[in-house]
């Protein structure tokens, strides 16, 4: 019962102890708020505050959502990175999300929660905040406060350095590649001249279903990639930081399913240049310039889309032309187009891919054939064997199939595109109906191609029996002239 009394009494001097400093602190703050200059305050807070830092084995860092009037992208980074990072020890969540279909929700800390993330075997502990602050008098808020909030990560003091140099790198670097994968690309026309049109490119077209030789498709994609590393290669060798793509082949063998795929691969906007729709050589400078970075520009059916006049055309204008007649002239000329491909105007961006299209490389001017501006000639052919399991597994989900031997010997011996195999398959949802569709076609294909082999073998029997008998009687008038 003593002793009982005696813990009750070392608790009623301690919180009298405590009440008496806090009232003391109360006292001293209010007395220095009150005689001491703002100016002398802030020196002595500051100095405080450093003496507690350097007693104090844990550092925090506070990243800020806005930096005056301006949005703190770390601050967004850190959140994406730590949406990745969350787990069953949190009990309040925030979930949200921008898509009106709900397809995606972002699931994010609440304020007061704590999270411990582990990086290169250091704790990081993070900690969101929320508090009032003064808004902007001018933007209509009555009480005039605002909600400001912020991340607080802290750890011990002797990981500053891996925290600011090597930690919030690695958050801001995996963040982007996250946002990388989830933004929605962009598919750019070209309007009025030299002004860009955009909209959302949902092209689900990409290597895995790309119907195509497998060696080649991995080619590309190692070319890809490799191009995607090379930042520090191409200004070390001088070369703007650019790879240029010729696809040529006969129409149906995929080459804009190609492109989809690479725009997919690569996570690129892509930029549609309808050249018939430019007016001059400037208008088309002031589009290719206006592309944004780690994209693609893209000219289909270059070889007809428009008449591009050769470099020597305009140096053999004579000076007699009017100032009117040239205006009335289309002037976007090969070497406009060419000066941004490989010229000075190529240096206008960087991490970019230029893809021409031709189902007639033969007619091709050769100055766009160069080493340097189609660094890679990639050719879209007929449908082949493996193309066809492609297409098959994508329309009907099957891998193998009786038909499949006679389709690939049928495929070996007829001239078919992927688009009209592909034709054939959606057709019908039943896969026996629609494989037993394609050999059909395959087998009229080859009958077609057999009859005008034979059509074009009576012709040539006729020609030559023509001729045959044109010189039988030549023969005969000289025999007749002789005699």
């Amino acid at each position: 019962m003593v002793s009982y009394d005696k813990a009750i009494e070392s608790y009623k001097k301690a919180i009298t102890t405590a009440a008496s400093v806090a009232a003391s602190v109360m006292l001293v703050r209010s007395v220095v708020n009150e005689l001491v200059p703002y100016e002398v305050r802030d020196v002595l807070f500051s100095s405080l505050s450093y003496l507690r830092s350097q007693i104090s084995s844990q550092h925090t860092i506070i990243i800020e959502e806005n930096e005056g009037w301006s949005h703190n992208h770390v601050y967004n980074a850190a959140r994406t990175y730590l949406a990745t990072r969350i787990n069953n020890n949190m009990q309040r969540l925030r979930v949200s999300s921008m898509d009106e279909s709900f397809e995606k929700m972002v699931v994010s800390m609440e304020e007061g929660e704590e999270m411990v993330d582990i990086y290169d075997g250091t704790e990081f502990k993070w900690c969101l905040i929320s508090r009032s602050a003064s808004a902007d008098p001018n933007n209509g808020n009555g009480n005039g406060q605002r909600e400001a909030r912020s991340y607080e990560v802290s750890f011990h003091r002797k990981h500053k350095e891996k925290a600011l140099k090597s930690y919030l790198p690695f958050i801001i670097a995996t963040a982007k590649a996250i946002k990388d994968q989830e933004r929605i690309l962009q598919i750019y026309m070209n309007e009025y001249s030299d002004s860009w049109s955009p909209i959302d490119l949902h092209h689900p077209s990409t290597f895995d279903t790309l119907a195509m030789d497998q060696k080649l498709k991995q080619s590309i994609i190692d070319d890809l990639d490799r191009f995607m590393k090379r930042k520090d290669y191409y200004k070390r060798i001088g070369k703007a930081w650019k790879r240029g793509y010729l696809l040529y082949g006969p129409p149906g063998t995929g080459k804009s399913s190609l492109i989809a795929a690479m725009a997919n691969h690569l996570k690129f906007d892509i930029y549609d240049l309808e050249l018939t729709g430019v007016d001059s050589n400037s208008d088309l400078r002031r589009l290719l310039i206006g592309m944004t970075n780690r994209s693609i520009l893209v000219v289909e059916d270059i070889d007809c889309t428009i008449e591009l006049k050769q470099r020597e055309a305009g140096e053999e204008r004579t000076k007699s032309n009017s100032t009117e007649e040239d205006k009335g002239e289309d002037k976007v000329t090969l070497s406009g187009l060419l000066n941004f491909v490989d010229g000075l105007w190529s240096t206008s961006g960087e991490e970019r891919i230029i893809i021409f299209t031709t189902n007639y490389k033969e007619r091709l001017d050769p100055a766009l054939l160069r080493p340097g501006r189609m660094d890679m000639h990639i050719h879209m052919g007929y449908c082949t064997p493996e193309a066809f399991r492609i297409l098959a597994s994508n329309y009907h989900s099957i891998n193998y199939h009786v038909t499949y031997p006679e389709i690939e010997e049928l495929i070996k011996e007829v001239m078919v595109t992927p688009a009209e195999v592909a034709e054939v398959l959606m057709r019908n949802d039943d896969t026996d109906v629609a494989l037993l569709g394609l050999v059909e076609l395959l087998k009229s294909k080859i009958k077609d191609a057999n009859e005008i082999k034979t059509e074009s073998k009576d012709g040539i029997k006729q020609m030559e029996n023509k001729d045959d008998k044109a010189m039988e009687k030549k023969n005969d008038s000289s025999t007749d002239e002789c005699t």
